[in-house]
């Protein structure tokens, strides 16, 4: 599991008692910057993509996907290692664009991709667009038309119920996202006669959070065959096979990390099985992972600013909630609350003897950040972090709710701190008149 000490073990060091973020202690950041506010460490980040690219094939390429946390400094440092970026909307387009990012690079998934999207990454000539239904396939033909430029198109495959798993299981039923695994011959067949459309491969859509390596294993096995079977049937070779994401982090007590050297082992047999496998001669392989990327990079940063007793139980109130961490919440997909790693992080050497709630400033009894969790004695002024919140947490979040400002954003690397994104401020909610 990724407890506090598992944390601070693998990714963090500490001064006695005060954590310390890429050369720097946790104090001297809240000082500068302020409270509360997100602090993502650019070494962690490395880490996870070197134990990442040592696990796989090396013929296997990465896109990091965009919606795990879309600031810049992120998409900035992937595209200097060599990776592509995974969209789902024109805005993170935009983004990715923004970043410096090569089109050729980036890859766009994601339902309900509306026409005026689709005509924007058509006209900046993206590396793919992976359509999840026949009608978008209809779509992106007629807009490859009126352009007069020809559309990479892959089919995002909802594959059947025996290659499913993870925590949070998206495919292999009924859903909106991709095309059922049994249409898929059709929705290639379309692409294939649709005029201007260019078939290129395909996209595994599952589901996240996986935490167990032989699930993956047999996603990546079922899409080998799928791509055996397109060859049989068209005669068309893959040129891409995108296996998806779903690579998890633990975030609670029950869970245990997804074994790496097993899962790199059992890909090395698996894909010698095929290494001569015609279907798959020029194919190039790729993954888009986010979270596992980035997750375990972030910590939320709090201050507590009263400490209460009501009727025998002890809140601790800190100046941040679920209005800038959601997931932390547990409003944003829990079906039971259960506490992320959270700590004192001026106190880490102090022994947790106290029962308290950590909640927020917000008017909701949904903004608890951690319910009956045993920390170091508090004291107003203490500094409270949310670990693993480099990835769904400030942009998954209700930034709005309440009209508090929003959180900065603070970028570690080299021993450096930088301002990636400010405070807001009040005057960010004055409305415009029209």
């Amino acid at each position: 599991m990724n407890s506090v000490d598992t944390l601070l073990k693998t990714y963090f060091s500490r001064s006695t008692s005060e954590l310390w973020l890429g050369e720097l202690p946790v104090s001297s950041l809240a000082a500068d910057f302020g409270t509360p506010l997100f602090v993502y460490d650019q070494g962690i980040v490395a880490q996870k993509l070197a134990l990442l690219q040592h696990t796989l094939p090396p013929n296997f390429a990465i896109s990091y996907s965009i919606k795990a946390n879309p600031q810049r400094a992120f998409l900035q440092f992937f595209l200097s290692q060599g990776c592509g970026l995974e969209i789902a909307s024109g805005g993170e387009l935009y983004q990715a664009l923004s970043a410096g990012c090569p089109p050729e690079r980036i890859i766009f998934a994601g339902p309900g991709k509306r026409e005026e999207e689709l005509r924007y990454a058509l006209e900046n000539g993206i590396g793919e667009i992976h359509a999840e239904s026949h009608q978008e396939i209809t779509r992106i033909g007629a807009i490859s038309r009126q352009l007069g430029r020809p559309a990479r198109v892959a089919i995002r495959v909802n594959p059947s119920e025996a290659a499913q798993g993870g925590a949070m299981r998206m495919g292999g039923k009924a859903a909106p996202f991709g095309i059922d695994e049994e249409c898929l011959e059709s929705a290639v067949a379309k692409v294939l006669t649709e005029p201007g459309l260019i078939f290129c491969g395909l996209h595994l859509f599952t589901g996240t959070q996986i935490l167990d390596h032989s699930v993956l294993l047999t996603q990546y096995r079922r899409g080998l065959e799928m791509a055996r079977q397109i060859f049989q049937r068209f005669g068309q070779p893959l040129d891409t096979l995108d296996f998806g994401g779903g690579y998890g982090i633990p975030y609670f007590a029950h869970e245990q990390a997804l074994d790496m050297a097993q899962l790199g082992q059992a890909l090395r047999a698996l894909f010698d099985e095929y290494k001569d496998e015609p279907a798959l001669r020029n194919t190039h392989f790729m993954v888009e992972p986010g979270r596992f990327l980035v997750g375990e990079a972030g910590v939320y940063v709090t201050r507590i600013s009263d400490i209460k007793i009501s009727r025998g139980k002890k809140f601790v109130i800190v100046d941040g909630g679920m209005h800038h961490h959601l997931a932390a919440s547990g409003n944003l997909g829990q079906t039971i609350k259960r506490n992320f790693p959270v700590a004192i992080l001026n106190k880490l050497d102090q022994p947790t003897d106290t029962m308290v709630d950590v909640v927020g400033p917000l008017c909701t009894p949904l903004d608890g950040l951690a319910r009956a969790i045993e920390l170091p004695q508090p004291e107003i002024g203490d500094l409270i972090g949310v670990f693993l919140s480099g990835a769904y947490a400030r942009t998954a979040s209700p930034l709005g709710f309440l009209s508090h400002p929003t959180p900065p954003e603070v970028w570690l690397a080299h021993g450096q701190a930088r301002l990636i994104r400010r405070r807001g401020t009040y005057q960010d909610y004055e409305h415009d008149l029209v």
